[in-house]
């Protein structure tokens, strides 16, 4: 993958949810890789073997995803791996983001300087409020493939008179759950089949916020080929504040174990119940306001970026870049 970065600023991309397999300098981020520089460019090298999914890329540094940094990521399964559902006719990938007034210089310095970000003035859908629109045959099955790209909203994502039967999530194919509308939380990425069986005209696509007050939506249309009939009012209706909801529906989400499962010469171990526990790390984030500053830890650790990269103070064996086993155990 080519990158080239076209800010005035350094910038670098991660692909969310990607394995990275002997290739953890490609993973994107400050300290694995160093940032490109403006007008430079990059190709990224990765083997993305016995990985399936939909996935999202996006601009670690600057807060450039802010001003639209991001992509869809999609891994096809190798054709000779049974997929554990019926073959679409076509796919479609949607990427549910957040929007401010201001710039994303704007945001950066309110972040350098301690405090939160603002609330979002917006949700957009492939980067428009309510614009983007998708077209298919009656009758058919689609595969939507749907990532929140927000940098602090969860969302709800429904389409008007349609049943989501979600097939894959982060990577993974799922047991086969149909659901009106489901919950996608930051960074979160899934697909699901989609199959067009009501009458012949246009059908509301709905992503709102979860769990914000007031409650911010974005809307794009289903289109049935052949039919020129526009959606009717009203949205399909989804949960708001209740945090309880979306917990309880990702209960219902769960792994198909029987689906690309390990294959002649797997890299790596899957006889993870004969491995002997050494030791068990509970993580847990926080916050505290030190000098003035909002700050945000894991396990009372807040990181700071060090001059030295961490991949290449890792490689090269250099002393004093960081220290192992220096995080607590809860």
């Amino acid at each position: 993958m080519l990158l080239i970065s076209w800010m005035n600023l350094s910038s670098s991309h991660g692909m969310n949810g990607v394995k990275q397999r002997k290739t953890s300098w490609q993973d994107g981020v400050l300290g694995t890789n160093c940032p490109i520089p403006p007008g430079g460019q990059l190709t990224y090298h990765m083997q993305v073997k016995n990985q399936i999914g939909t996935f999202l890329y996006f601009a670690s540094l600057g807060m450039h995803i802010a001003v639209g940094a991001f992509g869809g990521f999609n891994i096809q399964a190798r054709p000779v791996i049974f997929v554990p559902y019926l073959k679409p006719v076509a796919e479609f990938t949607i990427l549910v983001s957040d929007w401010w007034k201001s710039n994303h210089k704007t945001l950066r310095q309110r972040l350098d300087s301690g405090k939160t970000l603002p609330k979002p003035a917006g949700l957009l859908i492939n980067g428009s409020p309510c614009a983007t629109s998708f077209t298919g045959q009656a009758g058919q099955r689609y595969l939507f493939r749907v990532s929140n790209v927000a940098l602090t909203t969860s969302i709800n994502f429904r389409i008007q008179c349609h049943t989501l039967q979600l097939v894959e999530l982060e990577g993974a194919h799922t047991l086969h759950e149909s659901y009106e509308s489901i919950d996608l939380h930051v960074g979160q990425s899934a697909s699901f089949l989609v199959t067009l069986h009501s009458p012949a005209k246009g059908y509301y696509i709905v992503a709102s916020t979860r769990f914000t007050k007031p409650v911010l939506t974005a809307t794009g249309i289903l289109h049935y080929a052949g039919s020129t009939a526009r959606p009717s009012l009203p949205f399909p209706i989804a949960p708001t504040y209740q945090v309880h909801w979306s917990m309880k529906q990702g209960r219902t989400i769960r792994w198909n174990l029987t689906a690309n499962a390990a294959r002649p010469n797997p890299q790596g171990s899957f006889h993870y119940g004969t491995i002997s526990i050494t030791r068990t790390v509970v993580l847990a984030n926080s916050k505290a306001t030190i000098g003035g500053k909002l700050r945000y830890a894991v396990n009372k650790v807040s990181h700071v970026n060090p001059a030295t990269p961490l991949k290449l103070a890792d490689y090269f064996n250099i002393p004093g870049v960081f220290k192992l086993n220096s995080i607590k155990p809860t």
